[in-house]
């Protein structure tokens, strides 16, 4: 549940109600990619500092150790020590990034691993299955990211697609 709390011009101020603890927006969000706390702090100096979410990344947690792994141990929480808010990223930069080894339909994107070019597919679904892996709070719906510049077309096309996807995330989870 997300409370505004105040709002000034355009900027606002809000709290966001996970079941791992609540967030006050704006908010700094210590980055985890790989499930590993940046920075060299562990995260009791996290708690120290009011750190109040991590974000990690779907596409790199999955491809190694392996999101069913996480699952298996207990999630990104018990995995990093870790016991408040956690927000996972699509995977969707990992496709614009890694341009030269994916390739994008609308079923979704299919990759050659960076690290060893094993063949994975994410679709809408899958990315939200593999979230649920990792135990996040937040999870962020598979998207298209395009290059700047880039044509007025492809832009419409990118963002109809990414609102494709996202209905189909929507449809994926279960509450």
């Amino acid at each position: 549940m997300f409370t505004l709390i105040k709002k000034d011009g355009r900027a606002r101020r809000g709290r966001f109600e996970t079941p791992h603890g609540t967030i006050e927006t704006p908010v700094f969000m210590n980055v985890a990619t790989c499930g590993a706390i940046k920075g060299g702090l562990g995260a009791e100096d996290l708690r120290e500092v009011n750190c109040q979410v991590m974000l990690s990344n779907t596409y790199h947690l999955h491809v190694r150790p392996g999101d069913t792994l996480i699952h298996d141990l207990g999630g990104l929480r018990k995995l990093t020590g870790w016991s408040g808010p956690v927000l996972t990223d699509s995977g969707g930069f990992q496709a614009f990034s890694l341009s030269k080894l994916r390739k994008i339909s609308e079923d979704g994107i299919s990759f050659s691993s960076h690290l060893d070019g094993a063949k994975l597919f994410i679709s809408p679904e899958s990315c939200m299955g593999i979230q649920k892996n990792l135990g996040s709070d937040i999870c962020m719906v598979l998207d298209e990211c395009i290059p700047y510049p880039c044509e007025r077309r492809k832009v419409e096309q990118s963002v109809e697609r990414t609102l494709r996807w996202a209905k189909r995330c929507r449809s994926a989870v279960s509450y």
